[in-house]
């Protein structure tokens, strides 16, 4: 299945002169869903992680399903005065201006093994805070990163130099025999 069929482009969303990746259509077909759902979760089997982590608001609509599936917990990553209890954040820059993530301060646990899940590798900005993040709270490792989408024109990558990343292009290509 090519997941990329369920993607919807859609210009000049939200302003002029940027295409919006719509993954609603993906989410509306229950069997690409699942799909896409049984190659992060097979991805983070592979993994051995312990706990999932996505950014809001997309990242847990892919994440909470693996999570789900393996068993494991969920930490959602949030904006500022959205999680009710103790948390840390990390500032990080945008393309024009910054902004803040947090997380639970309890999140973490010594030696979890973490896959952080979204929809959309783009400047990888949003991914990186959230690495930082982990790595605040002490998680022993992040061993993967998981997107349904990437702009390759973007360079995100590069701010994630040294992890392991699946794509939906990495799932077509037949990343490991083993698990897909």
């Amino acid at each position: 299945m090519n997941l990329k069929d369920y993607i919807a482009d859609v210009p000049d969303f939200p302003k002029k002169g940027i295409l919006f990746r719509d993954i609603t259509p993906l989410m509306l077909n229950g069997e690409a869903y699942r799909y896409a759902a049984k190659c992060f979760t097979d991805y983070a089997k592979e993994k051995k992680a312990t706990l999932i982590i996505g950014p809001e608001a997309r990242g847990f609509i892919f994440g909470c399903p693996v999570a789900t599936n393996l068993g494991i917990g969920f930490a959602p990553v949030r904006k500022p005065g959205k999680l009710p209890r103790s948390t840390v954040s990390v500032d990080y820059d945008l393309e024009y201006g910054s902004n803040r993530l947090c997380l639970h301060a309890d999140a973490i646990r010594q030696g979890d093994r973490v896959i952080i899940i979204d929809d959309l590798l783009a400047t990888g900005g949003t991914i990186r805070a959230s690495i930082d993040l982990v790595n605040k709270l002490g998680g022993q490792l992040v061993v993967g990163l998981a997107f349904l989408i990437e702009l390759n024109d973007l360079h995100g990558r590069d701010k994630l130099e040294g992890y392991d990343i699946l794509t939906s292009s990495t799932i077509e290509k037949g990343r490991s025999a083993d698990v897909f």
